[in-house]
């Protein structure tokens, strides 16, 4: 007989409650499942094998079993190894294993609870430790799985919070955006455009000497949730500026070089007043102020040169700079993104950092897709 449910299990599958928890006793001897099962009867509802193998075979079957008693000396497979094949599925490896086995010496004992075994119980069997030890286990069980579910919930609530708040961000960010972009209605998809070049740029770069140790995944994905903000300052600049049809005059253009001041301290304002620092806001903070230096100091506002030019405006230089070229003016045509290349190697360790040209040169076709996925105001001539 390889297995079978005691008289008092059979009663109990009829008519206790489904809530109890389940005992799978594994014994070959009948007498001594017989034995257990009425100790533990009327308490749970119980199930007994055999065999090691038909044990398996009703713990992963749709009765799992809450706890396991378990004999060691069993032929064909013994305890020990029921217990090493139970640790080893994930589906059981978390129900707890009692011994209860005629061997009591300290090294059988030790034995046993070296594999995971939770307690160790010596024939002859008293009821009351018997019961005693199951009732334990259970409850220690039962606080595990509460906790567990209590991690559970905690991480999918923090998850869901961390999610609102970045989806909060990114509604804002590109609110402000936007903001920007309506005052200077030109620049279309610019915006889109150039958060996607920064991103390709980055990546490009992730394992360069120079940029490994900042460009890692986070702060891509923060450089391009900021790189939309690089124009916020264009706000602050009288619409007979911003909206004139022509090219400026000396005195318009020192006018419109304060929006990259503008911007900076418009950020800087709201981070003055955030309770801790935030990464992707001060990555803005130094986009929105330095995507106009240039790698000789030839920029502005500050006039910076080379490695003192925060890295993300660094990056937002370059894509600002070929998204303006390939896209339509009023006072110009847009240029073809071969001859706009051109330009940009040609200003390589002049207007730009010499490796950042170097990624944007190795990248130029990923530049021509995004240009054409977003342009309705630049060239799609890649030629």
């Amino acid at each position: 007989m390889g297995f079978f449910m005691s008289k008092q299990a059979n009663d109990l599958q009829g008519g206790q409650s489904a809530t109890q928890n389940t005992i799978l006793i594994v014994d070959d001897d009948p007498a001594s499942l017989e034995i257990l099962s009425s100790f533990l009867y009327p308490h749970y509802q119980v199930l007994a094998a055999r065999s090691g193998e038909l044990a398996l075979q009703i713990a992963t079957s749709g009765t799992r079993p809450d706890l396991i008693l378990l004999d060691v000396l069993m032929p064909d497979m013994n305890g020990y190894s029921v217990l090493r094949r139970l640790q080893k599925n994930p589906a059981t490896e978390d129900i707890p294993v009692i011994y209860v086995t005629s061997l009591d010496s300290i090294e059988d004992e030790e034995k046993g609870l070296e594999l995971g075994a939770v307690d160790y119980i010596h024939k002859p069997y008293r009821p009351s430790i018997i019961r005693a030890r199951v009732h334990t286990h259970l409850e220690l069980k039962s606080a595990r799985n509460r906790l567990q579910n209590q991690n559970t919930f905690l991480e999918a609530e923090v998850s869901r919070r961390v999610h609102d708040t970045l989806v909060t961000q990114d509604v804002t960010i590109k609110a402000l955006a936007e903001l920007a972009e309506t005052r200077d209605p030109e620049t279309g998809n610019h915006i889109r455009r150039t958060q996607e070049y920064v991103r390709l740029l980055a990546t490009g770069l992730k394992s360069h000497p120079r940029f490994s140790r900042f460009l890692t995944d986070s702060v891509i994905d923060m450089l391009a949730k900021s790189a939309p903000l690089h124009d916020i300052g264009k706000v602050g600049i009288p619409d007979y500026i911003l909206l004139k049809p022509a090219k400026l005059n000396a005195a318009e253009w020192a006018i419109m070089k304060t929006h990259s001041r503008l911007g900076e301290q418009a950020i800087s304002r709201a981070l003055s007043q955030a309770d801790h620092h935030i990464d992707f806001l001060d990555f803005a903070r130094q986009i929105a102020l330095g995507h106009h230096e240039k790698w000789d100091g030839s920029g502005y506002p500050d006039g910076l040169h080379g490695d003192e030019i925060p890295v993300p405006a660094r990056l937002m230089a370059l894509a600002d700079v070929f998204d303006a070229l390939i896209s339509r003016r009023v006072y110009k045509a847009p240029m073809p993104a071969q001859q706009a290349r051109l330009i940009i190697t040609a200003e390589r360790g002049h207007h730009f950092d010499p490796d950042i040209v170097d990624a944007f040169l190795n990248s130029f076709e990923g530049f021509v897709a995004i240009a054409k996925r977003y342009g309705k105001d630049s060239n799609d001539d890649t030629e």
